[in-house]
């Protein structure tokens, strides 16, 4: 049984796959982390983002995390997937889903690979504002 789902894409993320993928008989919580792309930082107005990857370690991470999440925390199964390339206003760049016979798990599970995420994964985002644009880390 597959249990994990990674993907990085220039595709539309997509929250039902995501969900499809962890729902399980056997369980009785999903917890579902959707990021967006929002139209500010603390001081500027955001237009778009632009996220690279080193896809090849960027998946490797990726799965790293999600193979941890299994071990660390009662979870059946977890999905993270990640956009590349740019995204507008209200666009997403990040979805996690979990699945767990019980809720508390699936919320730890949840949190625990998106905080991950954006601390060991290589993604970059290009922040674009009105008056010019920034390279920043993947981080909130």
């Amino acid at each position: 049984m597959n249990t994990t789902f990674i993907k990085i894409t220039s595709d539309t993320l997509n929250l039902q796959e995501c969900y499809n993928f962890v729902v399980d008989d056997t369980c009785g919580g999903i917890a579902c982390f959707v990021g967006t792309v929002r139209d500010s930082t603390q001081h500027k107005k955001v237009t778009q983002l632009d996220f690279s990857t080193y896809k090849p370690m960027a998946i490797k991470e990726m799965q790293k995390i999600a193979d941890l999440a299994l071990t660390k925390f009662s979870i059946k199964k977890i999905a993270i997937h990640h956009a590349e390339g740019l995204l507008q206003i209200q666009d997403i760049p990040v979805i996690i889903t979990v699945s767990s016979p019980h809720r508390q798990a699936a919320f730890d599970a949840c949190q625990f690979a998106i905080d991950t995420l954006k601390e060991t994964v290589p993604i970059w985002k290009k922040e674009y504002f009105e008056d010019g644009e920034v390279w920043v880390n993947a981080h909130p």
